[in-house]
């Protein structure tokens, strides 16, 4: 299950000498180890309370996938879809919500159900999903895996003030201008379909501010660089290396 995490990690390890040690953590993480910690996610806060949480990029295969997108947010269906897998209960309430809403095609695609609910929908794919003018981002465990891909398209972003953050810093995005964000129970999500449907110009202005966020992001050696620099300061921190 963690194959991709350590395969990437060891990917930049290698270039260190194997002497060295680091703490690391595999999968959702959503709470600050007591000690340093090289892992995915962590919760947003302050430098000083995130101090031992140090992000890598890790499984960029999952979450740093992004899809050509082919429409112009004015050429694409004017409603709002997600689907997720439902994970937690706040997604099954969100499902529950909308499933049948006029101006959505929101449902999650089952996790442990035994029987068919309500809330269910079939799986639909992101290719399929960047046919609409909104798609909603709803964190799962920790990060919404969504999001990259999401802020990567020519359509408009639509969340809850993120919790979670990983190497694509979720806690630097400001809402109204990397996305637009939702009420917490997520109950305005029609009020701001309509005023964006209404408002083309300023959900495009939107999504450009979104791709400026992604472009930092597609150059792999500049991350393959970073990477190794955060690490580098790991171990120089942990007295493991000299510091200049």
């Amino acid at each position: 299950k963690s194959s991709a995490y350590f395969l990437e990690l060891r990917h930049y390890l290698r270039h260190f000498h194997p002497s060295l040690r680091l703490n690391y953590l595999l999968g959702d993480v959503t709470c600050v180890p007591e000690t340093p910690y090289a892992l995915k996610s962590r919760p947003i806060g302050s430098a000083s309370s995130n101090r031992n949480s140090v992000l890598l990029r890790l499984n960029s295969v999952r979450h740093f996938r992004f899809y050509r997108d082919r429409l112009a947010f004015r050429d694409k269906l004017p409603e709002a879809v997600w689907r997720g897998r439902s994970n937690n209960p706040e997604r099954i309430a969100f499902a529950q919500r909308y499933s049948g809403h006029p101006l959505c095609n929101i449902g999650c695609v089952s996790h442990r159900e035994t029987r068919l609910e309500p809330y269910l929908k079939e799986f639909m794919s992101p290719q399929r999903q960047l046919d609409y003018q909104f798609i909603v981002s709803v964190e799962g465990i920790d990060v919404a895996t969504n999001l990259k891909w999401i802020m990567g398209s020519n359509s408009l972003c639509l969340m809850r003030r993120p919790r979670y953050e990983t190497w694509f810093m979720e806690g630097h995005l400001k809402p109204g201008e990397h996305y637009v964000e939702l009420a917490e129970d997520f109950s305005d999500l029609p009020e701001k379909v309509d005023f964006y449907r209404r408002h083309p110009a300023e959900a495009e202005q939107i999504i450009a501010n979104a791709h400026r966020h992604v472009r930092q992001f597609l150059n792999p050696k500049v991350e393959m660089l970073i990477n190794l620099k955060v690490l580098e300061h790991y171990f120089k921190l942990s007295g493991q290396l000299a510091c200049e």
